[in-house]
């Protein structure tokens, strides 16, 4: 004798003699499907530790990304604007060490909009490109030039050219240092996932230390 099959989104009813057998569980309960569905249970976790660090002039470029009126400004990021006092402190300190320094531009911007606090000095080399300042420039050929082993990463935004470039120094060999005083973003959130980010993503650990402006030599 064939029975009857009738499905529902809850498990399948067979009819059998007038008795109905109800077999649930055929389909899963619903579930966490990623990261959205849990956001609000999320710990922060306990903030990476910032090192003093001692460097070599000779082989260290301090790279300024993107300190410009486009992308530093106080109606977007003002926070960028109140780390121009430490930015300018770093910038005299690294030339005054004889070290390489480097700008960086988005599309946007030109040398006559980086912001006068920490304004290029004549024949210090610029490039521009995106996030990643190695894409489509000739970043890593500069830095190779003139021997460069480790490279300071300040600017703006911090999970923009600061995370890109110090992750695309990383990726081609190079030690990189950032100092989370001199990085800004719109919101404290972006900074610190940036920091996160710089200290426990695979092979950046390995490649970044994390510091504050006063504690390079």
């Amino acid at each position: 004798m064939t029975y009857p099959i009738r499905q529902s989104l809850r498990g399948a009813v067979f009819a059998a003699g007038g008795l109905l057998i109800v077999l649930a569980g055929l389909s899963a309960p619903a579930s966490a499907q990623g990261i959205i569905d849990e956001w609000t249970q999320v710990q922060v976790p306990p903030p990476p530790p910032l090192v003093k660090v001692t460097l070599d002039a000779k082989t260290t470029a301090l790279l300024v990304l993107d300190l410009a009126t486009q992308t530093c400004n106080a109606a977007q990021r003002p926070r960028c604007i109140a780390m121009m006092p430490r930015a300018k402190a770093l910038l005299a300190h690294a030339r005054a060490k004889g070290m390489l320094v480097v700008y960086t531009l988005g599309a946007a911007s030109t040398t006559a909009d980086i912001l006068p606090e920490v304004a290029m000095l004549g024949g210090e080399p610029v490039v521009k490109s995106g996030p990643d300042k190695f894409v489509a420039t000739d970043l890593d050929a500069i830095l190779k030039a003139k021997g460069i082993k480790t490279v300071i990463a300040i600017g703006a935004a911090a999970h923009g050219a600061v995370l890109h470039t110090a992750t695309g120094s990383a990726f081609r060999g190079y030690d990189v240092v950032v100092p989370v005083d001199g990085m800004a973003a719109e919101s404290l959130y972006a900074e610190q996932f940036t920091t996160w980010d710089l200290a426990n993503a695979p092979r950046l650990a390995d490649r970044v230390k994390l510091t504050r402006i006063d504690w390079i030599d």
